[in-house]
């Protein structure tokens, strides 16, 4: 009786593990601290094969697609596979009103076809290197965080140097646990990236913002591109001479399928995650910053809707741009209300209780968290300040392009003519992208709002003299301060703006009120952040974290511990599995193109579906992509650890297969960037048959399924 009892006991406790997210983002060079865990979740490959510098490996099939997302190659010739939203804004760019691939889609089947993506790129990592003693023989406790960044930046600037010594790389060296350990990474980046094929957005975005970030998803989000090389395979500038690459190693594509608990592995770029956030920190997120970061979000997404649904050419140059803000306006929606739900600040508070009993009578750690919560008091009285800094002026497009004219306003008062010329070159050519996707109503209206916001909300001591000054002669109304503006500001015209650029002067710049305006913003930055109860609470915090960080792994010897997400390459790993978010509901581990027809809402674009992918269902004809049971699966879910970044991450099975593409997380999990959630953390994954199956059966582009190594 006691055996059975305790083989009931391991069983419940093996079923519960299985049914869990696996937490980590993990640096492939670091592989064999988690080898012997990742053979037991059912990995079949060996390090070697994941992660060498020295022979073909499965890193060198990964990029970093624009330095925002991830992308996979999955040809020998170069091919790219990636999310249709890290696409959209290549997608959009090369769309007219005549060829609108955004809402057509695009299917090149040839070559010659493909389109060239101005200022798009495909990075590779080269090696990864770990520099912690090198970098930290230099440093000592009595630094402040200034002298300490000097030094750091120093040291990483003679490393990086000679890393990439007689090579065309690239080297760059971040810090890792909070400034506490620092890695190397050398790089080569591929600058003639071309668009190869995109479905259309009723296909690539289905659901839209109603569904982003919900599971159960029925979303086509993938996009593919092509990277080329020169007569050397190396990265070079855009020409017609140019070939399509030819990698150190493309990924297979597997048709097997999904089954629950089949192991599943992301490799990609995350962007950002704050796992060492305090419960300090976890408060300011939901009582300040992210409520107001929703609040001007929602109007600046109201007032471009409202220009973008008049006009299809106004909506095609503004798409990219809805998309982006739309993304984070729900991203940051959701991450409060989980961030409440899941208890967040609560289970940070008892870590901190439990760091406290640990650093008792240990003076490196006696005053970490007395720190942490006296600068936090200080930052919340600025948290405003940085929020409409971020979002109510320097993500404001036109805002923007005139604050990237301070450069040439230095090299004009500074009198030198090299850097006047350079910044002439400069600016005639962001003047060129800036106008092309340009409408000055929109422009206008969020501006006249942002400023009006800005003005009302703002503490008087943290605002700009020029705003100010302007928000009281308008009695905090800036709509006519702003139509003066846009009558008179070469900012708002193209004509005018070029005139100056053939002949500028400071004193014609001067008179610019945009000018003023983000000159006067810039003035208020440095004034603020130099102020001593500011600086001295960013130095203690700075600190503080380090140290936190430090002390826990200290506390917590035998955890293996990894490093927020920073851009740079991680590996995750973990299952394809279902999950029960709440009581009575349980969500299925895939979806099927009959859920893409329960959803369609005739006449609501985000629910519409082409006529082409409803024949196609209608007479079940799936080819090679159905499953075993003759269903058509769209999207599944994995339990990995993922986050933004890793959009487009390639999902690979044990072998080292393709198997789908990353695309989002799912919402009852969207405090997992502050903490995991191991019990329902998701990624969705569009699975590959799907992919393929609207590249081969809705598209007809059998040329691109011709090329890649299919393992059926």
């Amino acid at each position: 009786m006691k055996n059975l009892k305790a083989f009931l006991l391991l069983l419940t406790i093996t079923f519960t593990t299985f049914l869990k997210a696996d937490e980590g983002m993990w640096l492939p060079f670091l592989l064999n601290r988690n080898y012997e865990d990742m053979k037991k979740h059912g990995l079949k490959l060996t390090p070697e094969q994941i992660y060498d510098i020295n022979n073909a490996s499965l890193k060198d099939a990964i990029v970093s697609f624009g330095g925002f997302c991830t992308a996979e190659v999955i040809s020998d010739k170069g091919l790219l596979l990636t999310n249709h939203h890290c696409g959209y804004d290549a997608i959009a760019g090369a769309s007219s009103e005549e060829n609108n691939y955004l809402k057509n889609g695009f299917w090149a089947k040839s070559l010659d076809q493909e389109i060239p993506i101005p200022g798009l790129t495909a990075t590779f990592i080269i090696r990864m290197e770990d520099v912690t003693e090198a970098i930290s023989k230099e440093l000592n406790e009595n630094m402040s965080v200034q002298e300490r960044a000097m030094k750091i930046r120093e040291v990483s600037k003679i490393l990086t140097d000679e890393a990439i010594e007689g090579t065309n790389y690239e080297a760059f060296v971040r810090d890792f646990y909070e400034g506490n350990e620092f890695y190397l990474f050398v790089k080569e980046t591929y600058k003639d990236v071309r668009l190869v094929g995109a479905p259309p957005s009723d296909i690539g975005k289905y659901g839209y913002d109603t569904d982003n970030w919900v599971w159960p998803r029925h979303t086509g989000d993938f996009s593919m591109f092509r990277v080329y090389a020169d007569g050397s395979n190396k990265p070079a500038e855009f020409s017609g001479e140019n070939n399509p690459l030819t990698p150190k190693h493309f990924l297979p594509v597997s048709l097997k399928g999904v089954n629950e608990g089949d192991f599943a592995m992301v490799m990609g770029f995350p962007g950002s995650t704050d796992r060492f956030l305090s419960s300090f920190g976890v408060k300011q997120a939901i009582t300040l910053d992210q409520p107001k970061r929703v609040e001007l979000r929602a109007k600046k997404l109201e007032i471009m809707k409202k220009y973008m649904d008049q006009s299809e050419a106004v909506h095609l140059k503004y798409a990219s741009k809805y998309a982006q803000v739309a993304n984070y306006w729900k991203y940051f929606i959701g991450q409060t209300e989980q961030l409440k739900n899941n208890n967040v600040q609560g289970k940070k508070e008892a870590l901190e209780a439990k760091f406290a009993a640990f650093a008792k009578g240990k003076a490196e750690y006696a005053t970490v968290l007395s720190d942490m919560e006296e600068s936090y008091k200080v930052l919340d009285n600025y948290n405003a300040f940085s929020v409409f800094i971020n979002e109510a002026i320097f993500s404001v497009d036109v805002n923007l392009f005139a604050y990237r004219m301070l450069g040439l306003g230095n090299a004009l008062e500074e009198g030198d003519a090299d850097m006047i010329k350079a910044n002439v070159a400069n600016m005639k050519e962001r003047g060129e992208a800036f106008f092309e996707k340009f409408n000055a109503d929109i422009e206008a209206e969020i501006i006249a709002e942002m400023y009006s916001r800005y003005y009302k909300e703002l503490p008087e001591d943290q605002q700009a003299a020029y705003i100010l000054s302007v928000g009281k002669k308008g009695k905090g109304d800036f709509s006519k301060f702003v139509a003066k503006v846009r009558k008179t500001s070469m900012f708002f015209n193209k004509d005018k703006f070029d005139a100056f650029l053939e002949n500028p002067t400071k004193k014609a710049l001067d008179k610019e009120p945009l000018y003023q305006l983000v000159s006067s913003v810039l003035t208020s930055i440095r004034e603020v952040n130099s102020r001593e109860e500011l600086m001295v609470a960013r130095e203690k915090q700075d600190k503080a974290y380090r140290l936190f960080v430090k002390g826990l792994r200290e506390m917590q010897p035998d955890k293996k511990f990894y490093p927020n997400a920073n851009s740079t390459m991680r590996l995750t790993y973990g299952q394809v599995l279902p999950y029960e978010p709440k009581d009575a509901v349980s969500y299925d581990y895939v979806t099927t193109i009959d859920g893409i027809f329960e959803k369609e809402i005739p006449g609501n674009y985000e629910f519409t579906v082409p006529e082409r992918l409803r024949t196609l269902w209608k007479n079940k004809d799936y080819g090679q992509y159905a499953d075993k049971d003759g269903k058509l699966i769209v999207n599944f879910l994995t339990n990995n650890d993922i986050t933004g970044g890793n959009s487009g991450s390639p999902v690979i099975d044990a072998e080292g297969n393709l198997i789908g593409t990353a695309f989002d997380g799912n919402w009852e999990a969207m405090s997992g960037d502050i903490y995991f959630e191991p019990n329902i953390q998701r990624t969705i994954v569009c699975d590959i048959r799907f992919v393929l199956f609207i590249v081969d059966k809705y598209a007809g582009a059998t040329n691109l399924i011709e090329e890649m190594k299919i393992i059926k």
